[in-house]
């Protein structure tokens, strides 16, 4: 398997492309420096992770920004620090200030030119049009947890994306084996593309760290077809396929 055998690359964003654990950290800054004792970066992501899939289940077509505004909530409950709702609704509305990784942007717009880019992602329409600035391309299909009525690792999402997708894109046809996912989150993608039986590629951003951060444990590890530790890395090793 090779990564010019593809014709569309699906992306999860939050975490692939965007790197919304420091957009996390930062916006929580003013409710975390309330806390009488220091939460290190992953205690704060993982007890995020936590509420967040939590609320995702509980309520799976509310809208990324206000079920941000309930993990906000749940985050100054566990930690015995009084909030305000208005606190909770600007944490909501912080997504559109997460930044893209660096290399985003440029790989992008390499991709661009030899596949059709779809984002598959878990927040509101209204948060991923903030985002989408920020990765200066044009995708030629947005599949959002708004748009499905549900948050990955749902089987529904992927469902519902490949619905759209079999419609076709412009004028080209799409079919299954014509499709690679690429995303950071063994839990929301990589295990659910296994189900589905899409070809995976795994962004592994958090290659240092320990843990899986802002996201859940998958559990049993998901099978990946690829795995790159940057978007950088994704397009060098494309370029030396095309060489080779």
């Amino acid at each position: 398997m090779r990564l010019t055998d593809f014709k569309v690359l699906t992306f999860d964003c939050y975490g692939t492309l965007i790197d919304w654990e420091s957009g996390m950290v930062e916006a929580l800054r003013p409710l975390t420096e309330k806390v009488r004792r220091k939460l290190t970066r992953n205690e704060i992501l993982e007890a995020h992770a936590f509420h967040e899939s939590t609320q995702q289940a509980q309520t799976p077509t509310r809208p990324y920004r206000d079920l941000l505004a309930i993990v906000y909530k749940r985050l100054a409950e566990q930690w015995g620090v009084p909030v305000s709702q208005d606190e909770c609704v600007v944490y909501g509305q912080s997504v559109g200030n997460w930044p893209a990784f660096e290399d985003s942007p440029g790989a992008l717009q390499y991709l661009k030119k030899f596949y059709k880019l779809v984002i598959l992602s878990n927040v509101d329409n209204q948060s991923f049009a903030a985002s989408n600035k920020r990765l200066q391309v044009e995708f030629d299909a947005i599949v959002t947890a708004e748009d499905a009525g549900s948050y990955k690792p749902s089987q529904r999402n992927f469902e519902y994306m490949l619905q759209r997708l079999g419609a076709g894109l412009g004028d080209e046809e799409i079919r299954k084996e014509h499709i690679l996912h690429t995303a950071e989150s063994l839990f929301h993608d990589h295990k659910p593309a296994n189900e589905c039986g899409l070809a995976s590629c795994w962004i592994y951003r958090r290659h240092k760290d320990q843990g899986y951060g802002a996201t859940m444990d998958p559990g049993e590890i998901p099978h990946v077809d690829f795995r790159f530790n940057s978007m950088a890395d994704l397009v060098k090793a494309h370029q030396e396929q095309l060489r080779g």
